[in-house]
């Protein structure tokens, strides 16, 4: 008997060993939630703010930036990386906004001033985009045939993945996307000094249980081939948090309508962005040709 109360002991402290573990994981893998400090307003433009269900009975913060000519305009969803926020991406909305485009600048879910909730994942990011489009659709003087999204980082591999899953997107441009979460994860472990046996092995394998994915399954590498809108891979020459391999590699599985533009700068600073965002507008504009828009009342 003694024998026994000893081995029930050494189970009963190891998973206890193995609960601060996994506790120790989640805590250390979380997004940091910072609130936007700036507005739409302080660069020139017209903005509401808006609150957005999403999963899980949450709801997300967005900047809802209207178009401002006249008939229904093609639009798009802005997400951030990350620990990002909206203000992350206000910097493209007043060029995207001049070349007509309706803009929504969301915040993920426990980041910026949507709500929090359990944990942060790219599958997360994706619901939240998914139905960041779906209202965006729904809104007076949007062509809901002419929805895109942008998104950087885990923002850009959640717009991936959603496009992947559905054929109502009319373009994804995806800055700074890395190729496989596995690579990232990996990465980041080297960098904090973890062993990838036993510790980095297992952490892969519980962010996995944590989020219900496969990290093959969501990974960009593998999403792209299934995209069926055109996509635009940015990506800055000098990043060393996602390298610019991994664009390159992605773009080889891109199917025919994917594109590369390669741009100096590193993961979140782009030089020259004026004359980056006037290409990205000019890949926007091209794809949203390929898609009939609505017939707007100034035709009759």
């Amino acid at each position: 008997m003694p024998g026994v109360v000893k081995v029930m002991l050494f189970l009963a402290g190891f998973a206890l060993v193995v609960a601060a573990f996994n506790t120790l994981i989640r805590w250390s893998l979380r997004a940091p939630k910072v609130a936007e400090q700036s507005t739409p307003g302080m660069v020139g433009l017209s903005y509401s703010e808006v609150q957005i269900s999403t999963a899980n009975g949450k709801r997300v913060f967005a900047w809802h930036i209207p178009a401002a000519g006249p008939g229904a305009s093609p639009a798009l969803v802005v997400l951030h990386g990350w620990g990002g926020n909206a203000e992350t991406m206000l910097p493209l909305a007043p060029p995207l906004h001049r070349a007509g485009y309706t803009l929504l600048l969301v915040d993920a879910r426990s980041h910026g001033r949507s709500d929090p909730d359990t944990f942060s994942s790219m599958p997360r990011f994706a619901e939240d985009i998914e139905h960041a489009a779906a209202w965006l659709k729904r809104q007076v003087g949007v062509d809901s045939r002419r929805v895109g999204v942008i998104g950087h980082s885990v923002g850009a591999a959640a717009a991936l993945l959603a496009a992947s899953r559905r054929d109502d997107l009319a373009a994804v441009v995806g800055i700074a996307a890395f190729a496989h979460p596995k690579t990232v994860m990996r990465r980041l472990l080297a960098a904090w000094h973890v062993p990838y046996i036993p510790f980095g092995w297992y952490i892969l394998r519980y962010v996995q249980h944590v989020i219900g994915y496969r990290f093959d399954d969501i990974a960009p590498l593998n999403t792209l081939a299934r995209v069926r809108c055109p996509v635009l891979l940015v990506h800055g020459t000098e990043d060393a948090v996602v390298p610019v391999a991994e664009a390159q590699t992605l773009h080889a599985r891109s199917n025919r309508a994917g594109k590369l533009l390669l741009v100096r700068g590193s993961h979140d600073s782009y030089e020259d962005l004026e004359r980056q965002t006037g290409e990205i507008v000019v890949f926007l504009d091209d794809a949203m040709k390929t898609v009939k828009p609505l017939k707007s009342h100034t035709d009759d």
